[in-house]
């Protein structure tokens, strides 16, 4: 299921990936998602983005450094 955002003056790709995936490498979802946008890189306020579901099993493995593994 999708959903949708609407920019704040200031917006970046990896800054909407961070808020709505809490995780800013998943900014590559955002703009497959919404191509019409991917030359934009700091976003005026009123833009709306489609924002797609990429449930749990998208998101990659974390490092081992990070995991302890």
């Amino acid at each position: 299921m999708a959903s949708s955002y609407t920019t704040v003056q200031g917006d970046t790709w990896d800054l909407i990936a961070y808020n709505q995936y809490g995780d800013e490498l998943q900014l590559h979802v955002l703009i497959e998602t919404n191509p019409q946008h991917r030359e934009t890189v700091i976003f005026p306020a009123g833009v709306e983005l489609q924002i797609r579901d990429i449930g749990e099993t998208a998101r990659a493995p974390a490092p081992p450094w990070i995991t302890n593994g």
